[in-house]
């Protein structure tokens, strides 16, 4: 047996060897709690069920780590958009949704299309805002390394410098002159525009609450931050998968793999990322109209041809989604299932003529697991 997976940053399909023998540890980008949930945020959970479940049958003890950035640029933002109803009467005072009941708000309905669709639940689901300590860590080691630095006019910002490290965009391959400016936080402080955020000094009109004191002023963590604190954490300084949706490679996990490495840390082992969805050929968008949620989906089909129908292509592949999408896919679970009673049945009844047991449950047939052995290969 030899598992093989196609790892992002070698762009190479290389042999599965876990660090610790007989054991697996993954971690892949969960949401970010700032709207309903889409059907590329669950197309990505589904494709990293499939993945850890199959390690699991290959007999490794699998750690699993999905985060939830609850804390982020666009929950403040839509918070503070938040108004009142209509129909309140003039006079009455109904405060805006805070910002970090907005985000458990949309984290249940996460979790309720991933428990919907089957998604086992990970070891480890930590938020950001529970480790603010482990990023004011890591900061403070690429401070002390020489690759992050904070700003010098007082706004309390503190940024990666990514000139200081060498091999800043060898996920994507990119070269740093060729890359564009990271908008991710206010410019004003940075010696390079590329630099990006580690920390957020507090701005005027933002909630006292979304800011929590540092030695470089009160504010918030940056988005790539979180989740190097959070993977390193609960998997340790090297671990075997990080995942997340192709669209994350640049440049949160870029920028991931550079504050990590820089800080000393050997990091993922391999970079596994799972094609996006998109409706009738062109990418899903909400100013187009055309973004599908899993409410949508199960409205119209049973969670089961959901499931099969996120779950059918190769991980890394576009899925595109149509109107008739879902009826192919509950014709084809239908048929599926029919084979198997048919089979079964048939097996049932040779090992009665012959004397012997039923067949073993729970095994899978030898090109079945050559297949999935083969980059997860369902097709």
């Amino acid at each position: 047996m030899t598992l093989r997976f196609y790892d992002s940053a070698s762009a190479e399909v290389r042999d599965f060897v876990p660090l610790v023998p007989g054991q697996a540890t993954v971690y892949y980008c969960g949401a970010t709690v700032q709207g309903s949930p889409h059907v590329g945020h669950v197309r990505s959970a589904i494709v990293f069920d499939q993945l850890t479940r199959w390690l699991g049958y290959r007999g490794y003890e699998t750690i699993v780590v999905r985060n939830v950035t609850d804390i982020d640029d666009k929950i403040l933002a839509k918070s503070a958009d938040s108004f009142a109803p209509d129909f309140v009467p003039e006079n009455s005072y109904i405060p805006r949704e805070q910002w970090f009941a907005l985000a458990y708000r949309y984290e249940q309905e996460f979790e309720t299309a991933y428990e919907t669709l089957g998604v086992q639940r990970p070891t480890y689901e930590p938020r950001a805002t529970g480790h603010i300590t482990e990023m004011h860590e890591l900061i403070a080691r690429l401070i002390e390394r020489g690759h992050a630095y904070p700003a010098q006019d007082g706004s309390g910002d503190v940024y990666f410098d990514v000139r200081s490290w060498p091999e800043y965009g060898t996920l994507t391959r990119q070269g740093i002159d060729d890359m564009q400016a990271a908008t991710d936080a206010d410019p004003r402080g940075k010696r390079d525009p590329r630099d990006f955020a580690l920390w957020k000094g507090h701005k005027a009109g933002e909630p006292e609450t979304a800011s929590w004191p540092s030695p470089w002023g009160r504010g918030r963590p940056g988005w790539h931050l979180e989740c190097s604190a959070m993977a390193t954490k609960y998997l340790g300084a090297r671990f075997d998968i990080h995942g997340g949706g192709l669209d994350l490679r640049f440049p949160h996990h870029e920028n991931e793999l550079a504050q990590s490495t820089a800080a000393g840390d050997g990091f993922a082992n391999f970079w596994m990322h799972n094609g996006m969805v998109t409706y009738e050929g062109e990418k899903m968008s909400k100013s187009i109209g055309n973004v599908v949620s899993p409410a949508e989906m199960l409205a119209l089909a049973s969670p089961r041809v959901v499931r099969y129908y996120l779950g059918q292509a190769h991980y890394r592949s576009v899925l595109d989604y149509r109107p008739t999408s879902l009826q192919e896919a509950a014709a084809a679970v239908e048929r599926i299932d029919g084979f198997i009673a048919k089979a079964s049945a048939k097996l049932a009844g040779k090992a009665a003529d012959d004397g012997a047991g039923a067949p073993a449950a729970g095994h899978v047939p030898d090109g079945f697991a050559a297949a999935m052995d083969d980059d997860l290969n369902i097709p």
